[in-house]
């Protein structure tokens, strides 16, 4: 089954190094699957020559959302199969759904759209506020008195949180879960050892996604309550920070993708 992987090597993303984690990959799943490299300006016009299709570090689409808007619908009009696939609920679809999840009282860092309803969230000296198709946290704001357009910004309290963690599946399965003691510095991440509650709590996004293949990144944070709150739900191209993980833990992950490759090829 060959492979189109979709990478942008030489995204400047910020204490994180796209390329390397690319080259890394590919070169492990060489070894399962014919493969061949493109920048995302180039996916849709290699898609005749591809079943499968593979989005991986290809940095915010929204400095491509043209390409990848029409990259995406000429693989629905094909039936290319694009992995992960195409009907995820989370940040693939934008950041609507943080504000749908708040509304049905799921455990999410409480979100609105319309400073009119400010009063739904819990009081704080400071609101972040950000774009609705926003990523990288371009475009964050921090303000005490949120005036922005209706719908078209994400408004949530700042809160003092202990920590962000990070939860790693491929599919429904678990991998590993990395998470930032300093919450100033993000990206430096290190092992966490996840509880039962910790691991029930990721999976309830899991389950909501729906995705039956796939890659998806949970990212959390330790509120001042000691409850986990869900910062983002990262279903399109999530960093997998694998230069960070044991040779048995990144064996581990190689062997799930390449089953679940292989599962969603047969589909």
């Amino acid at each position: 089954m060959p492979l189109l992987y979709v990478t942008d090597l030489a995204y400047p993303a910020r204490g994180r190094r796209y390329g390397d984690e690319d080259v890394f990959l590919t070169a492990r799943l060489r070894e399962h699957f014919p493969l061949a490299l493109c920048h995302p300006l180039d996916a849709e016009a290699l898609l005749p020559a591809f079943d499968t299709v593979v989005v991986r570090n290809s940095g915010p689409v929204l400095h491509h959302q043209e390409a990848y808007d029409s990259f995406r619908a000429a693989a629905l009009a094909a039936g290319t199969r694009v992995y992960n696939p195409l009907t995820g609920r989370g940040d693939m679809a934008g950041k609507q759904y943080l504000v749908d999840l708040t509304a049905s009282g799921h455990p999410v860092i409480p979100t609105i759209d319309d400073p009119a309803h400010l009063s739904l969230l819990p009081a704080s000296p400071a609101y972040a506020v950000k774009p609705k198709q926003g990523a990288d946290s371009i475009g964050l704001t921090f303000t005490p008195h949120p005036d922005c357009a209706p719908g078209e910004f994400l408004i949530q309290p700042r809160i003092d949180f202990a920590y962000e963690v990070s939860f790693y599946f491929v599919d429904d399965t678990f991998q590993y879960a990395l998470y930032a003691p300093d919450p100033a510095r993000r990206w430096e991440l290190v092992p966490y050892d996840p509880t039962p509650a910790d691991l029930a709590f990721a999976r309830t996004f899991i389950d909501w996604n729906t995705l039956t293949h796939g890659i998806q990144r949970v990212d959390a944070c330790r509120a001042p309550s000691g409850d986990l709150l869900l910062v983002e739900l990262e279903d399109l191209n999530p960093y997998l920070s694998l230069d960070l993980l044991p040779p048995e833990v990144q064996n581990t992950f190689i062997t799930s993708l390449v089953r679940s490759l292989q599962s969603f090829g047969a589909s």
